[in-house]
């Protein structure tokens, strides 16, 4: 008797709670049936009002119903039953949600236009202002902000008033600012407020929700939107000339990555290699033949492709440049002409065995899901591909420097850069500095092309790309000077994007190419020229 009365107050709950199931599932029926009917009717004003019914209805596949019918999936059957179908082919009772069989025969779309579409997404917002998921809840207020129909707003506000992530907080105010400006009837002060929580926002979507209100009855709502507009602009300039600037920086970082092999090999050796662009394009093709093998035997693990790539690729090219120079270049020096076509031939040789082994066509190089994607950061739109992109490419340059300014190689580098002679004269192997200094700075260009697949083409024309644009990036900056190509490079760039808007990217680049002209005729040695050099034939 005792464990009979212990257990009756859980026997009571269970009761109750399926009492509630059982008045729930009748109640959301009943809010549906003259829905229903409404749809039978195929006519848009019944259709328009059986979407409010829908949507009030509380039934739980009310969301799948409205969806079905913006996208024509609602379907109303000869026999005068209505259901629905879903992505895989199964088709579903209107009014009951429950799964069918076999569709029923015969029967054709409810119709819908741009009028009820609208209707839809603004009714599947409100129904998804309380959806247990974020994603979907975001999603929402993003729906209403745009229809800012004034029936969602204490919706929008009770959903506001229990949000705990600050995200989508943040946008249902903004839907709720949204709805009050374009609600004449709403209280000045809170109109007022809300053009504020908009001017906050600081993008083109707030312009267009304030625009009609300067045109408001409301002298004081009308300059409050006149005001705002006019610094969400202000925002935007400079916002845009920070996202210029940005862009800027990662074009650097791509023109400093294939101009710093070159600069190497240009100041130790004055030779001028044509070929250069080519060390860059074995590099993008060394990372398609990783990412193939990874595909193939590790699929897996396909984001380890790059950092198996970047010294593959650095082997791979840099074997090939010392094998340049000690067949080719090191009979040639002092003759500068011979040298410049020489490499040129080299670099149209190196084009037609890649179209020969890997054939013309661009080929694919995947990203890495660290790489893939972008965030916002104080209203600038940063990709993850490019940003790695610009912190490999400074860690290169460290590198690099540390080479020069910490090893015995680059001691012998410098000391032939400054007096081959008196490098010579101390026992300095300088035919073995040379090989070494081009085999480097063609391994800095393959790994400049493991970075370039990841945002240009992968072609045989990849190196003819950036071949001019490094000697640019060379001479501006002074030759022999890395601090000058890594400056020169991020100004270039910079100045790049900045001319693009006003004059399209070629007519940019001539203007670029001119001014530097301009520029050497003033300061023949760059921006960070080498003192003291002794420069030999």
């Amino acid at each position: 008797m005792e464990k009979l009365k212990s257990a009756l107050p859980g026997v009571a709950l269970l009761l109750a709670f399926a009492f509630s199931i059982l008045a729930t599932a009748p109640a959301a029926a009943a809010g549906l049936d003259g829905a229903i009917e409404r749809l039978k009717k195929n006519s848009f004003k019944e259709t328009g009002q059986a979407i409010e019914e829908i949507a009030a209805s509380g039934a739980g596949h009310a969301g799948a119903l409205l969806e079905a019918l913006g996208d024509r999936r609602l379907k109303i059957a000869a026999d005068g039953t209505v259901h629905y179908l879903v992505a895989a082919g199964q088709a579903f009772d209107a009014l009951s949600g429950t799964a069918l069989a076999s569709p029923p025969e015969g029967g054709k779309s409810a119709r819908v236009n741009n009028r009820l579409r609208n209707a839809i997404a603004a009714a599947l917002g409100a129904l998804r202002l309380s959806s247990p998921d974020p994603a979907r809840r975001l999603a929402a207020a993003s729906a209403v902000f745009q229809s800012r129909s004034a029936e969602d707003l204490e919706a929008v506000r009770a959903a506001l008033a229990k949000e705990s992530d600050a995200t989508v907080a943040k946008a249902f105010a903004q839907a709720e600012a949204a709805i009050l400006v374009a609600s004449s009837s709403a209280p000045q002060a809170e109109r007022i407020d809300a053009i504020e929580t908009l001017v906050a926002r600081a993008d083109q979507e707030a312009i267009a929700v304030l625009s009609p209100a300067l045109a408001d009855g409301d002298q004081a709502v009308a300059e409050a939107a006149r005001a705002g507009i006019k610094r969400i602009e202000e925002t935007l300039q400079v916002l845009a000339a920070v996202q210029n600037i940005w862009y800027g920086l990662s074009l650097g970082s791509v023109l400093l990555l294939a101009a710093i092999g070159l600069a190497i090999t240009f100041v130790v050796m004055c030779v001028i290699n044509m070929a250069h662009g080519e060390m860059v394009m074995l590099g993008a093709y060394t990372t398609f033949v990783v990412q193939e093998a990874f595909r193939a035997y590790a699929p897996g693990a396909f984001d380890l492709s790059l950092p198996v790539a970047i010294p593959l690729a650095f082997l791979t090219a840099g074997a090939i440049g010392v094998a340049i120079e000690r067949g080719i270049i090191r009979f040639l020096y002092g003759r500068p002409l011979e040298t410049l076509l020489a490499t040129w031939g080299v670099s149209l040789i190196l084009q037609q065995a890649v179209r020969t082994i890997f054939g013309p066509t661009n080929r694919e190089v995947g990203a890495p899901s660290y790489m893939t994607g972008a965030f916002d950061f104080m209203g600038l739109s940063i990709t993850y591909g490019r940003l790695w992109i610009i912190v490999f490419t400074l860690l290169v340059f460290v590198g690099l420097l540390l080479v020069l300014k910490a090893t015995p190689l680059g001691l012998q580098m410098r000391a032939v850069t400054q007096n081959r002679r008196m490098a010579s004269s101390m026992g300095i192997r300088t035919g073995w500095v040379d090989a070494m200094t081009f085999g480097l700075g063609s391994g800095i260009a393959g790994i400049a092309g493991v970075a370039l697949s990841q945002i240009d083409n992968v072609s045989p024309n990849l190196g003819q790309t950036y071949i001019i644009d490094s000697f640019m990036v060379v001479v501006f900056g002074g030759v022999g000077s890395l601090w000058g190509t890594l400056v020169s490079a991020f100004a270039l760039g910079i100045a790049n994007k900045f001319m693009e808007p006003f004059a399209g990217a070629v007519l940019a680049k001539i203007f670029i190419l001119v001014l530097l002209i301009l520029f050497i005729q003033k300061r023949p040695r760059g921006l960070f020229a080498l003192k003291g050099r002794a420069v030999e034939s």
